[in-house]
């Protein structure tokens, strides 16, 4: 399940375009991932904000309804962290093939309400009915940070859930995304030195100017295995990106031409 930011906090401009849009690009690509990785896994689409969390979209395999859902997100209110995870963890908990392993991954991109011990408890519980956690921390993330790592490490088993915290800059935020182990969804195999070590699956993303990005530049001889479907997924975003803005043109167009049609045949 994906649980989404929608409150007030993401009509901030400190994430291109803003951090709803920035939003909304990580999610299509983690849905994208996710589904490329198994045809049968299965997401949904939950909003923490407005008047209460909403179920915007039941698990389904079919990729369509998610990108509906996120075109019609609506901003406002402030985020119910709590109770929007409740809801996450109890469509987990119904879901129809029980072979499924079960994961949230939830975006904060505004100020935690939830004290450190209610955080602690809910994990506890996410933990107890084999649930892993994934979280993508931006926005306010120096202020979020502390609590959200105690969160993600009360909720980690065997390095199956994980925190990426994101700082504004020139990047997109599903750039930052697609070497962060919450594109794999798990403990990465055959570890290629890559993953600096460490407790509790926390990763700072170092997205900073200039240099080298994901190294993709060389062609794809010597690449292993992970840096080939994290090209893949650079690819298959950069295409979806690319067909909305030819929609976005052919539908520009088509209503400058109806406009033009409607004045003719008006005078």
């Amino acid at each position: 399940m994906i649980v989404a930011d929608n409150s007030e906090w993401m009509r901030n401009g400190d994430y291109s375009p803003t951090r709803m849009e920035a939003q909304v690009d990580a999610i299509r690509l983690i849905c994208g991932a996710k589904c490329q990785q198994n045809p049968e896994n299965t997401v949904g689409l939950i909003t923490m904000a407005g008047k209460s969390p909403e179920v915007l979209v039941t698990l389904t395999s079919d990729i369509g309804q998610i990108y509906t859902a996120l075109h019609s997100l609506k901003i406002g209110g402030t985020a119910s962290l709590l109770d929007a995870l409740r809801i996450a963890q109890l469509a987990l908990l119904h879901r129809q093939n029980k072979i499924q392993a079960q994961r949230i991954v939830l975006f904060v991109g505004s100020p935690l309400e939830p004290a450190e011990k209610e955080l602690v408890q809910l994990a506890k519980r996410l933990k107890k009915n084999n649930i892993s956690l994934d979280v993508v921390n931006f926005g306010e993330v120096a202020a979020n940070t502390e609590r959200l790592e105690v969160f993600v490490d009360a909720v980690n088993k065997d390095d199956s859930s994980h925190l990426a915290n994101v700082p504004p800059g020139p990047h997109l935020l599903s750039d930052a995304l697609v070497a962060s182990p919450i594109i794999y969804g798990g403990p990465r195999a055959g570890g290629s030195g890559g993953g600096g070590g460490g407790g509790g699956g926390f990763a700072s993303m170092d997205t900073g100017g200039g240099g080298g990005g994901l190294g993709m530049g060389g062609g794809m001889d010597g690449m292993d295995a992970d840096e080939m479907y994290r090209m893949a997924i650079q690819m298959s975003l950069e295409e979806e990106r690319q067909r909305q803005a030819r929609d976005g043109g052919e539908g520009e167009a088509a209503a400058a031409g109806g406009e033009g049609a409607a004045s003719s045949s008006g005078a």
